[in-house]
This record gives structure tokens, C-alpha cells and sequence, in this order.
């Protein structure tokens, strides 16, 4: 069978997307040949039987440019391909969606977040399947949801022997933006400080926008007035390849997003086996060693820090590479266009 990939970007250095790079990688071995259409190409090492085809944003095409480009590469190339994954990106199924249809390509939807759009539902009457992470993940009902897991490089993200430090090393992973809840994390912390715990907390991440701009700068001039503000660090963007050894040094990952899907630095830190505290009721059906889910009320999740014994890494990473790795996953969605 012969896929076509819609995405957002391609590029193995992207700081958020970075990893779906592999995720191509891994289509790649159960499909006969690949064609990924993305909206920004950037650095890539792919096999040979993956070709890339961008809507030019990353030269700055224009919005109508790249709507042409995309109708022109699904239409040209409409032979070269059975079947249609799309992730996350329900406006590549609004606009190829019913050009698919006639042409009997089989359409899957990846989607895991909480927003429903009308492009969302437009999307899901276009389409064969959505695949989905957890029910949680996905907000609409349709007999076309299929909830398979996530899919984590658990080759990359696994455990390295623990690097001893003086204090409590925290860290939290992922876009800076309100929905993350980085505001709440520093009252936390505000109750570690005033409780005599030495720590150290690392905010690895970057805003993609003007609103989460200003975000960053009120989280800066928050931490600036506090007494321990020499002990947080605003790492900025980490690439996929760096983050593993990155997560390997902390002692605790947090999170305290409300959004009710999973999420997939949780997933990461986890399969590093680091200790996760969230406060996101989407992964209580997670019965992983080392994950603590507690209300999102600041001083419970600080009695959680502090209670958060040592995990057996090995152990929390075996699992996570047992239900959530990506070496799982593709293989269930290639099985899913039969």
C-alpha cells in the first residue's frame, strides 16, 4: 500500500514537531512507498521511498499559494497513493477530503485534542477513521474512532543512569502558553520554598505566538520577584534529539495542564522512566508506575512532590514501550486501512 501524509512540518530540529520525523521513518517500513505533503519543510533524513513535497511556508508563500500547491500535489500525484494519513490538521480533510472520496483513497484523521472546530466536524463526515489517544482526547462522538495510544520514540526516550544533584530537579516540557499552567506551577513552588525544599526547576519550551509572547514575559517578571528565582531556568527550545538526556538528569517532570488529553511530553518523560506529577485527568487510566495524578490544587500538588519516592526506571520505561511506543502504534494504523 502507498501512503500520502498530510502535516503541519516536517523538520527533525522543530522543537514541537520535531517528532514526527520518526513517525515517518517508521511509516515508511510498512508501506510500499510515501508521499508527505507539509505546510513547512525543514531538515530531514528519510528513506528512499519517502518523498517531500512542501506548501512553501518556510520561503513565505502565501495562503492562497499553498492552497493551490496542495490541490496540485493531490491531484497530480493522485496515482502514487492508496490511502491518506492526515495529522492533526483536520483542514487538509475539509480541503482534499471529498477529491479523495471520488478517487476511493482510504482517509484517517490523527487528532488528540480537546478543541472541536467545524472544521473538525466537517472533517470527521469526510473521513474513513480517527485515530485518537484516548477518549479523552477526542471530544466527538463518531463510530469511526478508533483510540489507539500515543506513539513515543521509546528507543530515544529511555533511561540513562541518573546524574546525582544537590536538591529536588524539576522539570516541565511543552509550549508556553496558558493552557499549560506554568503560573500555578511557581505557586507550587512557591509552598516548596516556604516548606525548606532545595530545588531546581527547568522550563524547557517556547511560545509559538504573540499572546504566549506576553505570557512568557509575566511568567519572567514573576519569577524575577521571588526569593529562589535563581533556581528556575527558562531553557527555551529543545530539539527531539537532545530532550532524552535532558529529561534523564531531573528527578520529577510536572504537569498541571486541565486539557484532558495526553500528553505527549508526559509520555516522554515517563518512558525516560522520570516520575511524573499531573494534575490532567486524562491519565488516570494509566496504571504506569511513577505517575501521580492529583488535584490542581497548588498545596496537594506539593505535598505530592514532596512524598514522590524513587521509581524503578526500567520498570516505568518497559511499560510505556509496551502501550505507548511508536514501534505499537504504526503498525496498528497500517492494519487499520484493511
Amino acid at each position: 500500500m502507498r501512503l500520502l501524509i498530510c502535516t503541519q512540518t516536517l523538520d527533525s530540529n522543530d522543537p514541537i514537531l520535531g517528532f514526527f520525523h520518526r513517525w515517518v521513518e517508521e511509516f515508511s517500513k510498512y508501506f510500499e512507498s510515501i508521499i508527505v505533503v507539509c505546510l513547512k519543510e525543514g531538515e530531514h533524513h528519510l528513506p528512499s521511498n519517502v518523498r517531500v513535497l512542501s506548501l512553501g511556508k518556510e520561503h513565505g508563500s502565501s495562503r492562497l499559494v499553498r492552497i493551490i500547491r496542495f490541490f496540485s500535489y493531490i491531484y497530480k500525484h493522485q496515482s502514487e497513493y492508496d490511502a491518506v494519513f492526515v495529522h492533526m490538521n483536520p483542514e487538509y480533510v475539509v480541503l482534499g477530503g471529498f477529491f479523495w472520496r471520488i478517487w476511493h483513497k482510504r482517509v484517517a484523521l490523527w487528532y488528540v485534542h480537546k478543541s472541536v472546530t467545524l472544521r473538525l466536524r466537517i472533517a470527521v463526515r469526510l473521513v474513513h477513521i480517527v485515530f485518537t489517544a484516548s477518549k479523552e482526547s477526542f471530544r466527538l462522538s463518531t463510530h469511526k474512532l478508533r483510540i489507539i495510544g500515543h506513539g513515543i520514540d521509546t528507543a530515544a526516550f529511555k533511561p540513562d543512569i541518573p546524574q546525582s544533584g544537590v536538591g529536588l530537579r524539576i522539570i516541565t516540557v511543552g509550549r508556553i502558553s496558558p493552557s499549560k499552567r506554568l503560573q500555578e506551577m511557581l505557586f507550587v513552588l512557591d509552598i516548596l520554598h516556604a516548606r525548606k525544599v532545595h530545588f531546581r526547576f527547568t522550563i524547557v519550551g517556547t511560545p509559538t505566538n504573540d499572546p504566549e509572547q506576553a505570557y512568557v514575559r509575566l511568567l519572567q517578571k514573576e519569577v524575577a520577584r521571588r526569593p529562589y528565582t535563581s533556581a528556575v531556568e527558562f531553557a527555551g527550545a529543545i530539539s527531539q534529539e537532545k530532550l532524552p538526556s535532558l529529561l534523564n538528569k531531573e528527578d520529577i517532570f510536572i504537569n498541571l495542564s486541565l486539557t484532558g488529553s495526553l500528553d505527549k511530553a508526559v509520555l516522554e518523560a515517563l518512558a525516560c522512566g522520570v516520575p511524573v506529577v499531573t494534575t490532567n485527568e486524562a491519565f488516570k487510566s494509566l496504571i504506569a508506575p511513577g505517575l501521580y495524578v492529583c488535584p490542581s490544587e497548588p498545596h496537594a500538588i506539593a505535598e505530592k512532590i514532596i512524598s514522590v519516592k524513587d521509581v524503578n526506571r526500567a520498570s516505568l520505561h518497559s511499560y510505556m514501550r509496551e502501550h505507548y511506543s511508536l514501534e505499537r502504534l504504526i503498525p496498528t494504523i497500517e492494519k487499520a486501512y484493511h
